[in-house]
Order: structure tokens, then C-alpha cells, then sequence
């Protein structure tokens, strides 16, 4: 069985972005003051180390320490100077003809788990994380002009069978999350 805070550095590494302490402490079944007691311990042990634990009152995320920032910087100039790769299409298609959408719907959709990608297609600008307003604890990634500008185009619409496909996908993240609700 995982320690309080092993359990923790799971969440946060499996979500990729912030969880609200109170989401931590309610997947846990334990109190809040248990939640800092345990990320107080996990900052702890994570110290002298690559990854460090950003907290602010509500929310905690892991993230590469500042002792690493040289080393992610030369990790990141080779992710910028590659190709965007099938897999970055495949995000961004799915971002452009849904016209914005959750890291959990692209997910669903690609079958995979997308974190790595949404990351480079955020670095290279070609997407943007906006609050999602339906549900303000889900962000949500849409495209940037960036992302057009890097396809030719000057409109989404522009895309291949785009009034057939953007309506496919929207249908398909409807299935996803009615599936997922089931569950």
C-alpha cells in the first residue's frame, strides 16, 4: 500500500497538470490537513532531485525543478526543431476540427494517453490552454492562429471535409463522455 505522499506524487504525475487539494483528499479519503502534511513530506523527498513540487492554496502539480531548467531547455530546442510527427498531427486535428477541446477528449478520441503531445504542441504555440467554462476544472486547448498559420490556412474551415469531420468528432467526444459517465 502507498504512503500518503508515494500516492500523491502518483496523482500528480499521472495528471500532468494541477489537481485541487481537495480532489487529492477526496480520492485519497483523507482530510485536507493531511493533504499539506503529506505534500510537505513528498516537497521533502523530491529535493535534491529533478522534479519539484509547486503548490499554491488550492492546488499542487509536479513540475522539473529549477536546477534542471538548462537541461529541459536543451530537451525542449530538440523538441521544437523536429517535426510535429503523427501523433502532434493527430492532436492537432482533433483540436482544430473540434474547435477546442480537453486533454480526457483527446485522449478518448487518439486512444492514448496525449500529455507528451499537447505539451509540444503548447511549447510551439500552436495551441493555448483556456478554462474550459462549463467546467472550470477542466482546461481546455484550442488552436491557435499560430497552428493555421503553420498549416496555411487562414480559417479552420479551410480544412479537408472540415463541416463532415468537425461534426464526427463532435459526436465522438459526445459518445466518449456519455461512455465515461456509464462507467
Amino acid at each position: 500500500m502507498l504512503t500518503p505522499p508515494a500516492a500523491i506524487e502518483a496523482l500528480l504525475f499521472a495528471s500532468g497538470e494541477p489537481l485541487e487539494k481537495k480532489e487529492i483528499a477526496k480520492i485519497l479519503s483523507i482530510s485536507l490537513k493531511e493533504v499539506d502534511v503529506a505534500l510537505a513530506a513528498l516537497a521533502e523527498s523530491l529535493s535534491k532531485r529533478g522534479v519539484a513540487l509547486v503548490e499554491t492554496s488550492d492546488t499542487a502539480e509536479l513540475r522539473t525543478s529549477p536546477e534542471a531548467a538548462e537541461l529541459v531547455k536543451a530537451l525542449r530546442a530538440g523538441e521544437l526543431a523536429r517535426d510535429l510527427g503523427k501523433a502532434g498531427l493527430e492532436t492537432l486535428a482533433i483540436i482544430l476540427y473540434k474547435n477546442g477541446s480537453t486533454r480526457s477528449e483527446i485522449d478518448w478520441v487518439r486512444g492514448v494517453n496525449s500529455s507528451t503531445t499537447v505539451r509540444s504542441l503548447l511549447l510551439r504555440g500552436l495551441i493555448e490552454k483556456i478554462e474550459d467554462p462549463a467546467d472550470k476544472r477542466r482546461a481546455k486547448y484550442r488552436p491557435t492562429t499560430e497552428a493555421l498559420a503553420h498549416l496555411g490556412l487562414k480559417h479552420a474551415s479551410e480544412l479537408p471535409r472540415y463541416a463532415e469531420l468537425a461534426e464526427a468528432t463532435a459526436s465522438a467526444a459526445v459518445a466518449g463522455e456519455a461512455a465515461t459517465e456509464t462507467t
